[in-house]
């Protein structure tokens, strides 16, 4: 099922529960809705925000009078903090400008190189807690990257 919040020619606002948005269309073309309030037919879908549950993530303070949910990133971030961000962004872009992405296989290939067993090269991927300790515990020289960074093929 899919709720609308739908309105008539005269304004009133009012829900309409349909099993797909191709069903509100059909009614719609027979006629088949009307306003609850004064019976008008002419109704037509009002803009509505898309229901979006809070993300498990989100830290959420607790009002202490009403309890109500409130995130509290919702403040704008200060402006010396986005501009700090933005010179880190600059700052990897231009580090891994000449770094290979090798996905999952990092671990794999920084130990190869530390070994002798390929040439030395920069590159940047992914690998588990448990890889990188590895990793960190047989002296191989890695550094986690400050700011997230999408694989090749997930970029637009």
């Amino acid at each position: 099922m899919i709720v609308f919040e739908l309105s008539c020619e005269q304004g009133h606002a009012f829900e309409g529960w349909f099993r797909s948005s191709g069903d509100f269309v059909a009614q719609q073309e027979k006629g088949l809705l009307a306003c609850p309030q004064c019976g008008s037919g002419a109704i037509h879908k009002a803009p509505m925000a898309p229901a979006v549950p809070r993300k498990g993530n989100q830290i959420v303070e607790r009002a202490a009078a009403d309890r109500a949910e409130r995130p509290l990133f919702n403040a704008p971030m200060p402006p010396q903090v986005a501009a700090a961000i933005e010179q880190l962004a600059k700052a990897q872009a231009e580090a891994l400008k000449n770094s290979t992405w090798v996905g999952k296989g990092f671990a794999e290939q920084s130990r190869a190189m530390h070994y002798g067993e390929r040439e030395q090269a920069a590159i940047h991927g992914e690998a588990s807690v448990d890889e990188a300790r590895e990793l960190l515990e047989e002296g191989v020289p890695i550094a986690p990257l400050p700011l997230p960074v999408a694989p090749p093929e997930e970029l637009n």
